[in-house]
């Protein structure tokens, strides 16, 4: 596979159903990047790094690819999913046999990359800068090119000082480096002073950690318990680059930094990323990860709309995706956001993806919200793709309990959420929908949806699970509410059970507010970074990236009445002191990506929880400084109600008026607050 691809092919890159252009793709020798272009270039060949892929997916999983269904078979598709927010590349071979070529070879090739030790991606990601500076392909550059490179990687160096590194560097005395030599003046112009003088604080000769010198460091430092001198044993092993250390049982400095920088060194604690909380109790006892509007790519007026979106959502642990279902044409039933400009896709091809992506990520119940505005035709429709697609995954059993049953007993089911009648003289019009109760709350928003005129057909009703009701007050609800009713607010509304917004250009309300009085599904827009979606991963990368959390206990037992206004007046109220050190952080992405711009970073921690936890506090800004800059600052804060509190840490720029940098946490470079 990997000598076809280097000898290169040429492939059909499809856009939709009338574009469709052929371009010659080929493996570059390092088998690390892929070259591309156009059949009328000559030798002007882009690139694209195997790290930058995400994903290989086979067949037609993609608009694009569907559109063309009729005209390319699926065993000659393919698609390449990048990470970030580049778009994914739909791609058609000549044959079965060429694309199985690529699918196989970019999948053996990012498996080998994903295998690589700490020290080799390191030297990897170091290599990729190198080849991006190396113009005329020669594998050298010289100072005023390093210089230049080392500009784009945000770093601003004393030029003496880098002149006498970059001389140290050129073994061969060319002034050039080649390069390795550039990894060794990297490595040199990055050495860290404060990682260092810890490390000296813990060594027993000043020269290394001995395995008893870095369990005292795992217990004193990073607060492990029982298990540390095994633990110690493993860190070894995994991140010391020297064969002779690692053989002797020690750890030399450069180990010491390459665990301190891996997600093993991150400040998240380990032991709540996998499974750890009791999954037997009541869906109501969980915070579910919850998607709103899950088909928009961008906003919800005339953005595009895509299975890609729920792809992504339930790749990220996604539990409550949702599925706004209209009249479409030759009798098939589209989702988009209706009476908008948004991009129409086929429901079929919505519910063939959730059958694909449902348990990925996560084994535990997947909850799919139907906005239903077809016609009594087209629900027919409905019902019978979610029967015959979902097929057992669909849970189907509605009967009536006293009590929900757990994630744990519905594992791998999928449960749907609507408009149900329970009977034939029960009047349909009594249960509403999402968009019907933000219709009746907020009549002047610019965004409503009627609903269906025509009915609900038993064959879609009969396959509801959670039944949306009209919230009457929290008196009715506790005398008279089913267990597997629910009632939905929007943001302008206080809430119970489920929340989500009604902005138009896809932007997120806090889900903080929402949470803190105990409700279950607060829908957010998945596909909009920033602060909530922030908060909203940082709930949900616990327990295992289930998507289902549970809630605390003072948030459970009715007997607690706990007020999230009033934290102080718990019985069991204990406040505590929080403190952070922020001591440094390194190779920082750049604002805008000009040669001269450096960013002048600072940090900012933000605690979000009850009212009287919101609090944020901020480093001083370093000048000039985005690879490597030292803060050395303790910031502290009293936390009320910690059940509910949540930390959030921000690098900005100081002098671009606070845009927002954000961390990095990829294979090539982690950007951390050690």
């Amino acid at each position: 596979n990997l000598e076809a691809m280097k000898a290169g092919m040429f492939l059909r890159k499809v856009k939709s159903r009338t574009w469709k252009r052929q371009r010659h793709y080929k493996l570059q020798e390092d088998c690390k990047t892929i070259g591309y272009k156009s059949s009328w270039a000559i030798n002007s060949y882009s690139t694209f790094s195997i790290s930058d892929v995400e994903a290989v997916r086979a067949g037609h999983q993609s608009e694009a690819l569907l559109s063309v269904a009729d005209e390319f078979p699926a065993d000659r598709c393919f698609t390449l999913v990048f990470r970030g927010r580049r778009g994914n590349l739909d791609l058609v071979a000549e044959s079965t046999k060429e694309a199985q070529a690529w699918i196989q070879g970019i999948g053996a090739l990012m498996e080998n990359m994903e295998n690589m030790d700490e020290s080799t991606k390191l030297d990897q990601w170091i290599s990729d800068w190198f080849s991006k500076a190396d113009l005329n392909k020669d594998g050298r550059i010289n100072f005023k090119e390093a210089k230049k490179l080392l500009k784009m990687m945000n770093v601003d160096m004393n030029e003496e000082h880098a002149s006498s590194l970059f001389k140290m560097a050129d073994k061969s005395k060319s002034e050039t480096l080649e390069d390795q030599e550039f990894v060794e003046f990297y490595k040199m112009l990055t050495e860290r002073a404060e990682v260092l003088d810890l490390f000296q604080d813990y060594s027993s000769d000043g020269q290394s950690l001995s395995q008893c010198d870095l369990e005292e460091f795992l217990r004193e430092e990073q607060l492990e318990g029982e298990g540390s001198y095994e633990h110690a044993l493993q860190l070894i092993d995994r991140y010391e680059p020297s064969d002779t250390a690692r053989m002797n049982y020690m750890m030399s400095v450069d180990g010491f930094l390459m665990y301190l920088t891996s997600p093993e060194g991150s400040i998240f604690n380990p032991e709540r990323q996998d499974l750890f909380q009791d999954m037997s109790q009541p869906l109501a006892h969980y915070y579910i990860s919850s998607s709103h509007n899950t088909y928009l790519m961008e906003d919800q007026l005339k953005g595009p709309s895509s299975v890609e979106a729920y792809i992504q959502a339930l790749k990220r642990g996604c539990r409550c995706v949702e599925v706004d279902c209209w009249n479409g044409s030759n009798g098939e039933p589209v989702v988009y956001h209706g009476h908008t400009l948004t991009s129409k896709i086929l429901l079929k091809d919505v519910i063939t993806t959730i059958a694909n992506y449902a348990f990925k990520a996560s084994e535990y119940p997947l909850i799919v919200s139907i906005e239903n505005h077809c016609s009594i035709e087209q629900q027919e429709v409905m019902a019978r793709y979610f029967r015959d697609i979902l097929g057992d995954m669909l849970l189907t059993n509605t009967a009536d309990s006293s009590e929900l049953p757990s994630p744990e007993a519905l594992k791998r089911k999928i449960l749907l959420k609507g408009k149900k009648f329970e009977n034939e003289s029960e009047n349909p019009t009594g249960e509403v929908s999402d968009e019907d109760e933000a219709a009746e709350m907020n009549k002047d928003s610019p965004v409503t949806e009627s609903p269906p005129t025509n009915g609900k057909v038993p064959e879609l009703s009969d396959l509801i699970f959670c039944k949306s009701v009209h919230f009457h007050s929290f008196e009715h609800s506790r005398t008279s509410a089913k267990p597997n009713e629910m009632s939905s607010f929007s943001e302008s509304k206080k809430f119970f059970l489920k929340g989500y917004g009604m902005r138009t250009d896809s932007s997120n309300y806090c889900p903080v507010d929402m949470w803190n009085m105990g409700c279950q599904i607060v829908a957010l827009n998945f596909q909009t970074a920033g602060m909530e979606m922030d908060l909203n991963d940082g709930l949900f990368t616990q327990n295992g990236c289930s998507g289902y959390i549970l809630k605390p206990e003072i948030l459970c037992k009715r007997e607690r009445l706990f007020n999230p206004e009033n934290p102080e007046k718990r019985d069991d109220y204990h406040p505590l002191l929080f403190y952070v050190k922020v001591i440094s952080g390194q190779q920082l992405p750049k604002v805008k990506q000009k040669a001269w711009f450096i960013v002048d970073p600072l940090v900012r921690v933000e605690i979000f929880g009850v009212p009287l936890d919101q609090a944020k506090q901020e480093t001083k800004h370093i000048d000039n400084n985005g690879f490597n800059p030292l803060w050395n600052e303790t910031l502290q804060f009293t936390i009320h109600t910690p059940e509910l509190a949540l930390v959030r840490f921000v690098v900005e720029d100081y002098d671009k008026k606070f845009k927002k940098l954000g961390l990095i946490f990829n294979d090539h470079a982690t950007t951390s607050c050690v």
